[in-house]
């Protein structure tokens, strides 16, 4: 058994959300060399590094998947948004049982407990990620929902995670429970009186961003770091957690007065000109290999292969190595069923094969 004391130096695990349009991805790029996984586009606008825009479950493990791996010198690794990537594990769950065209259908709720354990994978890929020793940032989006007080008679709005949180499948909670710091930014508004007797009030507010980072019965948010409960809605307000501080100003650089030189003055040069240098020649980089990937594939696993860079000989390697098809079945000949269910849905255990095959040298798609 090892005990250890004292404080340890980790990496944040972060959570953003607010309403859209706040600023958050702007707010995610601010931290140390961030990475985004880009679900709904909104980087698109951003000079941000980011990697393809996942479209399945399956893709955006491969991608954590590949991150938790490889040493890749980013230090903050941002999932933006969250609830898109619910999304794509509703998508998932969706696809596991044929005549499921939503959530709902499958009953008792057993489609809410799909989405909770995949979206828990996520959460623990992230954790590998972290474990490495890079902040994590998730966004979302902020809904409002009424609130039942257990304690109190009636009930009152408050702004959540857009998550799913039924009672046995709390994805908004799991969230909330992992991160180190959960900041929910809005936009500041003030209750002022419209009558006399001050009984009806009206908002107002002037565009002003806050964030806050405490616990209140309208909002949740909650840090350890012993943050002010409010704050401007500036990753100047939190730098100092990650080590960073603003630049400093450079020195102002005294003015020199001097009186012009005259052509008798001017210094004659002593030195011999510097040699020119003759220029390399510049080395054509060999272009990456053309994939074959049959374009009335699903975008699902068109996407996976073009990021793993996998061929249609490659996987019609592995299925004909499985049993399932020969090796000459193109993969537009495949069911859908199966590229659905066995391709997209179990990728993270197809593509380690794939990349074994790789390595092998290979004469049409059979190994020698």
């Amino acid at each position: 058994m090892n005990i250890t004391t004292g404080i340890q130096n980790k990496p944040i695990k972060t959570v953003i959300y607010g309403p859209e349009g706040i600023g958050k991805t702007t707010f995610a790029a601010q931290f140390p060399k961030p990475l985004f996984i880009d679900t709904e586009g909104s980087t698109a606008r951003q000079n941000v590094a980011r990697t393809d825009a996942p479209t399945s479950l399956a893709m955006l493990t491969s991608i954590l998947t590949e991150l938790r791996s490889n040493d890749h010198g980013f230090k903050t690794i941002v999932l933006d948004t969250a609830d898109w990537a619910e999304k794509l594990c509703i998508k998932a769950a969706c696809s596991k049982k044929e005549g499921i065209s939503g959530i709902e259908d499958f009953g008792y709720g057993k489609g809410y407990v799909y989405v909770y354990e995949e979206m828990g994978r996520i959460l623990n890929l992230l954790s590998d990620i972290w474990e490495h020793g890079l902040n994590i940032v998730i966004t979302a989006h902020a809904a409002i929902r009424k609130f039942e007080q257990p304690d109190e008679m009636g009930s009152y709005d408050r702004w959540e995670l857009k998550l799913i949180n039924s009672p046995k499948c709390n994805v908004c909670a799991m969230l909330k429970e992992w991160a180190d710091m959960v900041l929910f930014a809005n936009y500041k508004t003030y209750s002022v009186a419209v009558d006399k007797d001050g009984k009806k009030r009206k908002a107002q507010g002037g565009g002003e961003r806050v964030m806050y980072t405490a616990h209140n019965p309208c909002w949740d948010a909650k840090n350890r770091f012993g943050l002010a409960p409010e704050l401007p809605f500036d990753f100047g307000q939190i730098a100092h957690l990650f080590g960073a501080a603003p630049a400093p100003a450079p020195a102002p650089q005294p003015a020199i007065h001097s009186a012009p030189q005259t052509r008798a003055e001017v210094p004659q040069q002593t030195t011999a000109p510097a040699p020119v240098q003759t220029p390399a020649p510049m080395q054509t980089v060999p272009a990456a290999p053309q994939l074959n990937i049959p374009d009335t594939l699903p975008p699902a696993l068109k996407d996976l292969m073009r990021v793993n860079g996998v061929d249609e000989s490659d996987i019609r390697l592995v299925v004909s190595q499985r049993g399932y098809f020969p090796y000459d079945t193109p993969l537009t000949n495949y069911p859908p069923d199966f590229i659905e269910g066995v391709l997209i849905a179990a990728w993270g255990q197809m593509l380690p094969l794939i990349k074994e095959n790789q390595k092998e040298p290979f004469t049409d798609g059979v190994p020698f």
